[in-house]
Order: structure tokens, then C-alpha cells, then sequence
């Protein structure tokens, strides 16, 4: 069910939100064109390869299944779902050269379980993203993984053209969530909007809403279908909570009815 219910603006980063009666701050000239939907949770379901490849990389580095510090571990990468994946290592190991070799079995992990057939596409997905762009709408797949495991993500689903422009951390500058530099870079590289208040950013983090909202995104719509509820999305900034991808297209299409004179 999509909750479009007005709130505060959490945390707010200077703009205007827009709760389904309008369109923010800006007008509506390319209303709504660009779209930077997350990954993993959001538009494909990874049944929790991140936690397994995690715990397979984090015995490769010694760390004991079932310790103390093995649970701490695993709970930080539970409450930092959507962030760079280097960047949650690099708080978990400290040096960088294990940080970096943490990195790479964890890479290494999420790969051989992708190859493995253990990841498909949520319900809805892949068709939500072609009626996106058959409405003319730029549609740009973001990811806190490495591109090798990006990649290996895209070939797994035949998603290799499904999207306009898929972005991982490094093509961003090297920063991922809840920096808004891949939200920025997708608006910079597509010129699908002139400006960043008619951007549309979806995902299931706390992270995602945070990126989103720090970018200038118009819409930040939070979906239940992966790591957080819809109290952490909302108080994460989310101007729209959603079951599911499949709603965005609705919610967009209800939007600009809105707009339209005599609405």
C-alpha cells in the first residue's frame, strides 16, 4: 500500500518535499524524468546474500562464526545496508590493507552466490523500470557493491540494458550512501532534468532516503521490500512510502494528473 501522508522533513536538507499534491519547489517542465532506483531490496531480491557473503568474507579474514565480534560484525552491516560496502569494511577492520582484503572476499562471496542462480528480480521490477522509460523517463540503477559485482548482478538478470545508466560508488567519485554523490552524478551525467528537484530516488534504506534527501531529490520514495521499516525510511526523510517498485509508476502517473489544470 503507498503512503503518501504528509510529514515533517525529518532530515532536512534545505528543499521542499512533495507528498503526491504537487511538485515541490520546481515546476513541472521535465517533471519527474529522472529516476535513481537502489538495487539490491529495492529492485532485486538477493534473499540475504549480502549477510552470507559477508560471514564467508569475514572467516576468510579469521574472524570465528558464531563469536562475539563475529555477531557485532554482522550486526554493523545489518544497520548500514545501502552503504558502500568499502566503507562499512574500512569501520569494521580498521587498516586499510585488511579493509581492502575484506573488501575483495566479500566481492568475491556475493559473486560465487550470484553465479550460483541465488538472486532474481522483485515482482514487478523489470516491468515498473520499462513503463518508466517508455514514458520518456531516464532511469539510472545504483548499487553500494563494487562494479565487478554490479556487473555480475546485471548479467545474472539480463539487465545489462534495462536501465539508461547503472552507477556504483567509484563512478561517483568513490563515495557511496548516504553521500548523495551517486544521485548528483546520475543527474550530472544524464541532463535528464534541469534541475535536481525533479529527480525521483527510490530504495529500501535508511541510506537510500538519506542520499536522496542530501541530493535535493523531489520525491525519495522508501519501498518495504528489503532492509527497513517504514518508520526508519519515513524518519529517514522518505516523502512516499511504498510496497513495492512496481507502485512508482502509479504514484508518478497520479502526480502529474494532479498537476494538470483543473485537477
Amino acid at each position: 500500500m503507498t503512503d503518501n501522508t504528509p510529514h515533517g522533513q525529518g532530515h532536512g536538507q534545505g528543499h521542499g518535499h512533495d507528498n503526491g499534491n504537487g511538485n515541490g519547489n520546481g515546476n513541472a517542465s521535465d517533471d519527474r524524468k529522472l529516476i535513481v532506483l537502489d538495487m539490491a531490496g529495492t529492485t532485486v531480491a538477493d534473499g540475504g546474500l549480502v549477510e552470507r557473503a559477508f560471514e564467508r568474507a569475514a572467516e576468510r579474514l579469521g574472524v570465528e562464526p558464531g563469536s562475539a565480534d563475529h555477531d557485532t560484525k554482522l550486526q554493523y552491516v545489518r544497520d548500514t545496508m545501502g552503504e558502500s560496502k568499502i566503507s562499512v569494511f574500512r569501520h569494521l577492520f580498521g587498516a586499510e590493507d585488511l579493509a581492502q582484503r575484506a573488501n575483495s572476499a566479500f566481492e568475491e562471496a556475493y559473486g560465487e552466490l550470484v553465479d550460483g542462480g541465488l538472486i532474481a528480480p522483485l515482482p514487478g521490477a523489470r516491468a515498473a523500470i520499462e513503463q518508466l522509460r517508455a514514458e520518456g523517463r531516464t532511469v539510472v540503477l545504483t548499487t553500494g557493491f563494487a562494479r565487478v559485482t554490479q556487473d555480475a548482478i546485471l548479467d545474472a538478470l539480463g539487465w545489462q540494458d534495462l536501465a539508461d545508466l547503472t552507477l556504483c560508488p567509484a563512478d561517483a567519485g568513490g563515495r557511496g550512501r548516504p553521500y548523495p554523490d551517486m544521485v548528483l552524478a546520475a543527474f550530472l551525467r544524464t541532463g535528464a532534468v534541469a534541475d535536481v528537484r525533479h529527480t525521483v530516488v527510490a530504495g529500501d534504506t535508511a541510506y537510500d532516503m538519506l542520499g536522496g534527501v542530501r541530493s535535493g531529490a523531489g520525491l525519495v520514495a522508501g519501498v518495504l521490500t528489503g532492509a527497513h521499516d517504514r518508520a526508519t525510511l519515513r524518519e529517514n526523510g522518505a516523502t512516499h512510502v511504498l510496497a513495492s517498485i512496481a507502485e512508482l509508476p502509479g504514484v508518478l502517473e497520479q502526480q502529474q494528473r494532479d498537476r494538470e489544470p483543473g485537477a
